[in-house]
Protein backbone atom coordinates (compact mmCIF):
# COMPACT_ATOMS: atom_id res chain seq x y z
CA UNK A 1 0.00 0.00 0.00
CA UNK A 2 1.54 3.31 -1.11
CA UNK A 3 0.56 6.33 0.98
CA UNK A 4 1.45 9.97 0.43
CA UNK A 5 2.41 12.26 3.30
CA UNK A 6 -1.06 13.82 3.60
CA UNK A 7 -2.66 10.40 3.89
CA UNK A 8 -0.13 9.33 6.51
CA UNK A 9 -0.75 12.51 8.52
CA UNK A 10 -4.47 11.81 8.49
CA UNK A 11 -3.85 8.21 9.58
CA UNK A 12 -1.79 9.33 12.54
CA UNK A 13 -4.43 11.89 13.52
CA UNK A 14 -7.13 9.25 13.34
CA UNK A 15 -5.18 6.78 15.46
CA UNK A 16 -6.21 8.55 18.67
CA UNK A 17 -9.80 7.66 17.93
CA UNK A 18 -9.52 4.49 15.86
CA UNK A 19 -7.23 2.59 18.24
CA UNK A 20 -8.65 3.95 21.47
CA UNK A 21 -9.36 0.42 22.67
CA UNK A 22 -5.87 -0.77 21.79
CA UNK A 23 -4.33 2.25 23.51
CA UNK A 24 -6.18 1.41 26.70
CA UNK A 25 -4.80 -2.11 26.46
CA UNK A 26 -1.18 -1.06 26.04
CA UNK A 27 -1.49 1.37 28.94
CA UNK A 28 -2.66 -1.40 31.27
CA UNK A 29 0.23 -3.80 31.82
CA UNK A 30 -1.99 -6.35 33.53
CA UNK A 31 -3.82 -7.11 30.28
CA UNK A 32 -0.66 -7.69 28.24
CA UNK A 33 0.75 -11.20 28.14
CA UNK A 34 4.34 -11.24 29.38
CA UNK A 35 4.41 -7.64 30.69
CA UNK A 36 4.95 -7.18 34.43
CA UNK A 37 4.94 -4.39 36.97
CA UNK A 38 8.47 -5.20 38.17
CA UNK A 39 11.63 -6.65 36.66
CA UNK A 40 11.80 -9.13 39.55
CA UNK A 41 8.41 -10.58 38.59
CA UNK A 42 9.36 -10.61 34.91
CA UNK A 43 12.61 -12.50 35.60
CA UNK A 44 10.85 -15.09 37.77
CA UNK A 45 8.23 -15.67 35.08
CA UNK A 46 10.68 -16.01 32.20
CA UNK A 47 12.92 -18.32 34.23
CA UNK A 48 9.97 -20.63 34.81
CA UNK A 49 9.03 -20.47 31.10
CA UNK A 50 12.57 -21.33 30.02
CA UNK A 51 12.70 -24.44 32.23
CA UNK A 52 9.55 -25.66 30.48
CA UNK A 53 10.76 -24.55 27.03
CA UNK A 54 13.93 -26.65 27.29
CA UNK A 55 11.91 -29.78 26.61
CA UNK A 56 10.48 -28.46 23.34
CA UNK A 57 11.83 -29.77 20.04
CA UNK A 58 13.30 -27.72 17.20
CA UNK A 59 10.20 -28.52 15.18
CA UNK A 60 8.00 -27.08 17.94
CA UNK A 61 10.13 -23.94 18.06
CA UNK A 62 9.63 -23.49 14.32
CA UNK A 63 5.87 -23.82 14.74
CA UNK A 64 5.97 -20.98 17.26
CA UNK A 65 8.08 -18.86 14.93
CA UNK A 66 5.62 -19.45 12.07
CA UNK A 67 2.84 -18.13 14.28
CA UNK A 68 4.92 -15.09 15.24
CA UNK A 69 5.49 -14.31 11.56
CA UNK A 70 1.76 -14.64 10.83
CA UNK A 71 0.72 -12.45 13.77
CA UNK A 72 3.30 -9.81 12.84
CA UNK A 73 2.11 -9.57 9.25
CA UNK A 74 -1.52 -9.36 10.40
CA UNK A 75 -0.78 -6.54 12.86
CA UNK A 76 2.03 -4.73 11.01
CA UNK A 77 -0.04 -1.66 10.23
CA UNK A 78 -1.37 -1.41 13.77
CA UNK A 79 2.11 -1.56 15.29
CA UNK A 80 3.40 0.98 12.76
CA UNK A 81 0.67 3.43 13.75
CA UNK A 82 1.31 2.88 17.45
CA UNK A 83 5.04 3.43 16.99
CA UNK A 84 4.56 6.78 15.26
CA UNK A 85 1.90 7.83 17.74
CA UNK A 86 4.00 7.05 20.82
CA UNK A 87 7.43 8.25 19.68
CA UNK A 88 6.50 10.99 17.20
CA UNK A 89 9.17 9.58 14.87
CA UNK A 90 9.14 7.86 11.51
CA UNK A 91 6.50 7.13 8.88
CA UNK A 92 3.64 4.70 9.15
CA UNK A 93 4.07 3.39 5.60
CA UNK A 94 7.78 2.67 6.10
CA UNK A 95 7.25 1.11 9.52
CA UNK A 96 4.76 -1.28 7.95
CA UNK A 97 7.51 -2.37 5.56
CA UNK A 98 9.94 -2.85 8.46
CA UNK A 99 7.48 -5.13 10.24
CA UNK A 100 6.97 -7.11 7.05
CA UNK A 101 10.74 -7.41 6.71
CA UNK A 102 11.32 -8.83 10.19
CA UNK A 103 8.37 -11.20 9.75
CA UNK A 104 9.54 -12.56 6.42
CA UNK A 105 13.34 -12.37 6.58
CA UNK A 106 14.45 -12.98 10.18
CA UNK A 107 16.12 -16.43 10.17
CA UNK A 108 14.44 -19.22 12.12
CA UNK A 109 15.70 -22.67 13.02
CA UNK A 110 17.28 -23.42 9.65
CA UNK A 111 20.83 -22.77 10.96
CA UNK A 112 20.52 -25.38 13.72
CA UNK A 113 21.28 -28.53 11.69
CA UNK A 114 23.55 -30.86 13.67
CA UNK A 115 26.99 -31.74 12.27
CA UNK A 116 28.65 -35.15 12.46
CA UNK A 117 32.34 -35.95 12.06
CA UNK A 118 33.53 -39.54 12.00
CA UNK A 119 36.84 -41.31 11.48
CA UNK A 120 39.20 -43.93 12.82
CA UNK A 121 39.31 -42.22 16.23
CA UNK A 122 35.55 -42.23 16.70
CA UNK A 123 32.53 -40.02 16.10
CA UNK A 124 31.74 -36.43 17.10
CA UNK A 125 28.25 -34.92 17.11
CA UNK A 126 27.95 -31.12 17.21
CA UNK A 127 24.63 -29.54 18.10
CA UNK A 128 23.83 -25.88 18.81
CA UNK A 129 22.72 -25.35 22.41
CA UNK A 130 20.78 -22.39 23.88
CA UNK A 131 22.28 -19.88 26.31
CA UNK A 132 19.15 -19.76 28.44
CA UNK A 133 17.46 -16.47 29.32
CA UNK A 134 18.72 -13.56 27.22
CA UNK A 135 18.37 -9.94 28.34
CA UNK A 136 17.64 -7.45 25.58
CA UNK A 137 17.58 -3.64 25.56
CA UNK A 138 15.61 -2.17 22.64
CA UNK A 139 15.57 1.29 20.99
CA UNK A 140 12.91 3.93 20.40
CA UNK A 141 13.62 4.01 16.66
CA UNK A 142 12.51 0.42 15.97
CA UNK A 143 10.69 -0.64 19.15
CA UNK A 144 8.31 -3.37 18.04
CA UNK A 145 10.45 -4.44 15.08
CA UNK A 146 13.44 -5.11 17.35
CA UNK A 147 11.34 -7.09 19.83
CA UNK A 148 9.99 -9.29 17.04
CA UNK A 149 13.34 -9.77 15.29
CA UNK A 150 15.15 -10.60 18.54
CA UNK A 151 12.38 -12.92 19.70
CA UNK A 152 12.34 -14.96 16.49
CA UNK A 153 16.10 -15.45 16.48
CA UNK A 154 16.36 -16.18 20.20
CA UNK A 155 13.40 -18.54 20.36
CA UNK A 156 14.79 -20.36 17.31
CA UNK A 157 17.94 -21.03 19.32
CA UNK A 158 15.93 -22.39 22.24
CA UNK A 159 16.21 -19.32 24.46
CA UNK A 160 13.75 -17.22 26.45
CA UNK A 161 13.96 -13.40 26.46
CA UNK A 162 13.52 -10.57 28.95
CA UNK A 163 13.23 -7.11 27.41
CA UNK A 164 13.95 -3.70 28.88
CA UNK A 165 12.48 -1.38 26.20
CA UNK A 166 13.34 2.26 25.65
CA UNK A 167 11.11 4.26 28.05
CA UNK A 168 9.89 6.50 25.21
CA UNK A 169 8.68 3.53 23.18
CA UNK A 170 7.70 1.01 25.85
CA UNK A 171 4.01 0.85 24.92
CA UNK A 172 4.81 -0.13 21.35
CA UNK A 173 7.52 -2.57 22.42
CA UNK A 174 5.25 -4.16 25.01
CA UNK A 175 2.50 -4.53 22.43
CA UNK A 176 4.99 -6.63 20.46
CA UNK A 177 5.87 -8.65 23.58
CA UNK A 178 2.17 -9.41 23.98
CA UNK A 179 1.97 -10.38 20.30
CA UNK A 180 4.88 -12.81 20.65
CA UNK A 181 3.30 -14.48 23.66
CA UNK A 182 -0.10 -14.75 21.97
CA UNK A 183 1.57 -16.42 18.99
CA UNK A 184 3.64 -18.79 21.14
CA UNK A 185 0.60 -19.85 23.17
CA UNK A 186 -1.44 -20.49 20.02
CA UNK A 187 1.38 -22.75 18.80
CA UNK A 188 1.34 -24.71 22.07
CA UNK A 189 4.30 -23.01 23.73
CA UNK A 190 4.74 -21.93 27.36
CA UNK A 191 3.46 -18.75 28.98
CA UNK A 192 5.83 -15.79 29.34
CA UNK A 193 8.51 -17.06 26.96
CA UNK A 194 9.33 -13.40 26.36
CA UNK A 195 8.72 -10.81 29.06
CA UNK A 196 9.04 -7.09 29.71
CA UNK A 197 8.15 -4.42 32.25
CA UNK A 198 5.41 -1.85 32.07
CA UNK A 199 7.65 1.05 33.08
CA UNK A 200 11.29 0.42 32.09
CA UNK A 201 13.91 2.51 33.90
CA UNK A 202 17.64 2.50 34.56
CA UNK A 203 16.89 0.50 37.70
CA UNK A 204 15.01 -2.20 35.79
CA UNK A 205 17.81 -2.26 33.23
CA UNK A 206 20.47 -2.68 35.92
CA UNK A 207 18.49 -5.44 37.61
CA UNK A 208 18.19 -7.29 34.32
CA UNK A 209 21.89 -6.93 33.51
CA UNK A 210 23.03 -8.11 36.96
CA UNK A 211 20.52 -10.93 37.43
CA UNK A 212 22.05 -14.43 37.55
CA UNK A 213 18.97 -15.63 35.64
CA UNK A 214 20.19 -13.74 32.54
CA UNK A 215 23.02 -15.57 30.81
CA UNK A 216 23.60 -13.32 27.81
CA UNK A 217 22.88 -9.67 26.95
CA UNK A 218 21.88 -7.98 23.69
CA UNK A 219 21.48 -4.25 23.13
CA UNK A 220 20.34 -2.11 20.23
CA UNK A 221 20.98 1.54 20.98
CA UNK A 222 23.54 4.28 21.41
CA UNK A 223 27.22 3.94 22.39
CA UNK A 224 26.47 4.38 26.11
CA UNK A 225 24.13 1.43 26.49
CA UNK A 226 26.31 -0.78 24.29
CA UNK A 227 29.41 0.06 26.35
CA UNK A 228 27.50 -0.73 29.55
CA UNK A 229 26.57 -4.18 28.29
CA UNK A 230 30.04 -4.95 26.97
CA UNK A 231 31.42 -4.06 30.42
CA UNK A 232 28.92 -6.28 32.27
CA UNK A 233 31.15 -9.34 32.57
CA UNK A 234 28.61 -11.42 30.63
CA UNK A 235 28.60 -12.47 27.00
CA UNK A 236 27.11 -9.49 25.19
CA UNK A 237 26.18 -8.48 21.65
CA UNK A 238 25.81 -4.77 20.96
CA UNK A 239 24.40 -2.99 17.90
CA UNK A 240 25.44 0.64 18.26
CA UNK A 241 25.28 3.65 15.98
CA UNK A 242 25.99 2.91 12.32
CA UNK A 243 25.77 6.25 10.49
CA UNK A 244 27.28 4.89 7.26
CA UNK A 245 28.65 7.17 4.54
CA UNK A 246 28.04 6.88 0.81
CA UNK A 247 30.99 7.21 -1.57
CA UNK A 248 30.27 7.99 -5.24
CA UNK A 249 32.93 8.13 -7.95
CA UNK A 250 32.95 8.34 -11.73
CA UNK A 251 32.38 4.58 -12.16
CA UNK A 252 28.90 4.76 -10.59
CA UNK A 253 25.54 4.76 -12.33
CA UNK A 254 24.88 8.34 -11.20
CA UNK A 255 21.15 8.35 -11.83
CA UNK A 256 20.63 5.13 -9.89
CA UNK A 257 23.04 6.20 -7.13
CA UNK A 258 21.15 9.46 -6.64
CA UNK A 259 17.78 7.70 -6.46
CA UNK A 260 19.07 5.04 -4.06
CA UNK A 261 20.73 7.58 -1.76
CA UNK A 262 17.57 9.65 -1.47
CA UNK A 263 15.40 6.56 -0.97
CA UNK A 264 17.69 5.09 1.66
CA UNK A 265 18.26 8.33 3.57
CA UNK A 266 14.56 9.23 3.64
CA UNK A 267 13.25 5.79 4.60
CA UNK A 268 11.38 6.08 7.91
CA UNK A 269 12.74 9.64 8.15
CA UNK A 270 16.33 8.34 8.39
CA UNK A 271 15.74 6.56 11.71
CA UNK A 272 17.57 3.29 10.90
CA UNK A 273 21.25 3.52 11.83
CA UNK A 274 22.07 1.62 8.63
CA UNK A 275 20.49 4.37 6.47
CA UNK A 276 22.76 6.71 4.55
CA UNK A 277 23.84 9.64 6.73
CA UNK A 278 26.39 11.51 4.61
CA UNK A 279 27.69 11.45 1.03
CA UNK A 280 31.20 11.87 -0.40
CA UNK A 281 31.49 12.37 -4.16
CA UNK A 282 34.43 13.02 -6.47
CA UNK A 283 34.52 16.43 -8.19
CA UNK A 284 34.04 15.08 -11.69
CA UNK A 285 30.52 13.79 -11.02
CA UNK A 286 29.46 15.97 -8.06
CA UNK A 287 27.29 18.38 -10.05
CA UNK A 288 25.56 15.56 -11.91
CA UNK A 289 24.87 13.66 -8.68
CA UNK A 290 23.38 16.77 -7.04
CA UNK A 291 21.17 17.39 -10.05
CA UNK A 292 20.03 13.77 -10.16
CA UNK A 293 19.29 13.81 -6.41
CA UNK A 294 17.08 16.86 -6.92
CA UNK A 295 15.25 14.96 -9.66
CA UNK A 296 14.61 12.29 -7.01
CA UNK A 297 12.97 14.86 -4.70
CA UNK A 298 16.06 15.84 -2.69
CA UNK A 299 16.11 19.50 -1.57
CA UNK A 300 19.32 21.51 -2.08
CA UNK A 301 20.08 23.96 0.74
CA UNK A 302 22.55 26.84 0.53
CA UNK A 303 24.09 29.63 2.61
CA UNK A 304 22.20 30.47 5.80
CA UNK A 305 20.07 27.35 5.49
CA UNK A 306 23.22 25.26 5.94
CA UNK A 307 24.20 27.19 9.08
CA UNK A 308 20.70 26.86 10.50
CA UNK A 309 20.68 23.12 9.87
CA UNK A 310 24.08 22.66 11.52
CA UNK A 311 22.79 24.35 14.68
CA UNK A 312 19.80 22.00 14.77
CA UNK A 313 21.50 18.73 13.82
CA UNK A 314 25.01 18.89 15.30
CA UNK A 315 26.60 19.60 18.67
CA UNK A 316 30.24 20.21 19.56
CA UNK A 317 31.73 18.50 22.60
CA UNK A 318 35.41 18.39 23.59
CA UNK A 319 36.39 19.68 20.18
CA UNK A 320 34.46 16.93 18.36
CA UNK A 321 31.26 17.19 16.33
CA UNK A 322 28.36 14.83 17.12
CA UNK A 323 24.82 14.35 15.84
CA UNK A 324 22.25 15.54 18.36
Amino acid sequence: MNLNENQITEIVKSVLASVAGEKEIIEDARTLKGVFDSMTDALEAVSKAYKEFRSYSVEQREQMISKIRKFTLNEAEEMAKLGVLETGMGRVSDKIIKHQLVANKTPGTEDLSPKVMTGDAGLTLIEMAPYGVIGSITPSTNPSETVICNSIGMIAGGNAVVFNPHPNACKTANYAVDLINRAVLEAGGPENLVVSVYKPTMDTSNEMVKSPIVRMLVATGGPGVVKMLLSSGKKAIGAGAGNPPVIVDETADIKKAAKDIVSGASFDNNLPCIAEKECFVVNTVADELIARMQESDAYLIKGKQVDDLVKIALVEKDGKIFYK
